[in-house]
């Protein structure tokens, strides 16, 4: 069984947030999500998750600008950021644990979330 670790969707299409709580609820995780920026910044201040599932394409304030503002803070720079976002862009700038290109079926979120939190634990054991 998958340990309990805490993700935070980020994805202003309620359809696709549902869609995304509903596969890594029933996977085993600690799900909370928000559909706009500012928020969800918000929300990892108060309570720190495992992982953001991230979506560029936000509201208020942009997923780009979220991945830069957790990028820049020692208390949340070591939090594991899988993107997800229909552009078809080069993103190797970002230095994310996983991009995804939408359409992402429930199956792959969860097994890329599952890859990058195992990953995560191999080098802090390592």
């Amino acid at each position: 069984m998958t340990s309990r670790r805490s993700v935070l969707i980020v994805e202003d299409d309620e359809y696709l947030r549902r869609m995304f709580r509903h596969a890594l609820s029933v996977a085993g995780h600690v799900v909370r999500e928000t559909s706009d920026g500012i928020r969800a910044l918000r929300m990892i201040e108060l309570e720190r998750p495992d992982l953001v599932v991230l979506d560029l394409g936000l509201p208020l304030l942009s997923g780009l600008n979220v991945q830069q503002e957790i990028a820049a803070h020692a208390h949340t720079r070591d939090i594991l950021v899988v993107v997800v976002t229909g552009s078809a862009a080069r993103l190797d700038h970002l230095g994310v644990a996983c991009v995804l290109r939408k359409p992402v079926s429930p199956d792959e979120l969860v097994d890329v979330v599952r890859r990058c939190l195992a990953s995560a634990v191999r080098r802090d054991t390592a």
